[in-house]
């Protein structure tokens, strides 16, 4: 139920269809025919779906917001009366959490927008349609609407959003342009954490291109086809090559003794993963026009780079 449910709305992740299903929102209105009334809900994730039947999902009012507008700075790359486009810095968590109740993007939009913003996401993810880790910076769209947010989650899972990434990877890749195929789903036993798995994995797929080879790390462009959690950082992982000063997905990097110890410095105190989100595109959901934005490298990761290229050419 849940599953066919899901497949013929994008907009619905399962586990939200599956809610509704539980708080009886879901109703089989039997076959397609006129005067046809509905029935008594269903309460089953896992009744089976007949071929003619139809189902009706009631919508709950979106629920109203409780965390609190913080005066943050933002970085506005773009914005109207139906939504806006935001260049979040590294270590901006993106929404409140366990041990992050303020401070957090969605605190600072609260208080640029007013009352203007999505509630689809819930109470304590306003306007969010997708988001960025807290030490991965760039960009990332935000909804000022329901019917805006709707339209703009089904282009993300359509996958006709553009998501360029930049990224340093440990090591060089065998080619200079390749694609990681493979499902990623909750570790099975580390329940923060995401891997490559063909248990309840769902299809992930990443392209990226060597843009430059540097003394122990390789700058790479990743294209999301996909957008699971962690996606570009666990399937990295997964061909051996982990971005530099990710804590979770990769071992700490310990520079040569030989390098300069300004560029061991550099390497060593990056203090995140080295992950920009540098390209993002999209139909806007109400004009039709087509958008595309740019972020430069925030000076960190410039800074970084500058300093693996001191070292000479390889």
């Amino acid at each position: 139920m849940d599953q066919a449910l899901t497949a013929c709305d994008h907009t619905m992740s399962r586990s939200a269809i599956q809610r509704l299903i539980k708080q009886g929102a879901v109703q089989r209105c039997g076959p397609a025919t006129i005067g046809s009334v509905p029935e008594e809900p269903v309460l089953d994730s896992a009744a089976k779906v007949r071929t003619g039947e139809r189902y009706r999902i009631l919508l709950p009012d979106p629920e109203p917001g409780t965390a609190l507008p913080e005066k943050i700075p933002l970085v506005v790359r773009f914005e109207d009366a139906h939504l806006l486009v935001i260049d979040k810095p590294a270590g901006l968590v993106v929404h409140p959490g366990a041990g992050n109740p303020q401070g957090t993007l969605v605190n600072a939009l609260l208080h640029h927008c007013g009352g203007t913003i999505s509630g689809v996401g819930g109470p304590f993810r306003p306007g969010i349609v997708h988001r960025l880790d807290k030490d991965t910076s760039g960009l990332l769209v935000v909804a000022k609407s329901d019917a805006v947010h709707r339209h703009l989650a089904q282009q993300f899972a359509q996958h006709t959003v553009t998501r360029r990434y930049l990224a340093l990877v440990k090591g060089h890749p065998a080619q200079t342009r390749g694609t990681v195929d493979a499902p990623i789903g909750r570790h099975a036993t580390l329940r923060t954490r995401m891997a490559v798995t063909s248990h309840h994995g769902r299809t992930a797929i990443t392209h990226y291109t060597i843009l430059e080879k540097l003394p122990g790390f390789a700058f790479i462009a990743c294209r999301l086809e996909t957008g699971r959690t962690h996606q570009i950082r666990v399937h990295l992982a997964h061909i051996g090559h982990p971005l530099l000063g990710d804590p979770v997905y990769s071992r700490a990097f310990h520079p040569p003794p030989h390098w300069p110890e300004s560029v061991q410095q550099k390497v060593v105190t990056l203090g995140r993963q080295a992950l920009h989100a540098t390209t993002l595109g999209f139909t806007h959901p109400v004009t039709e026009e087509r958008l595309e934005y740019d972020s430069p490298l925030p000076e960190d990761f410039m800074s970084l780079l500058g300093a693996l290229r001191s070292i000479g050419t390889l």
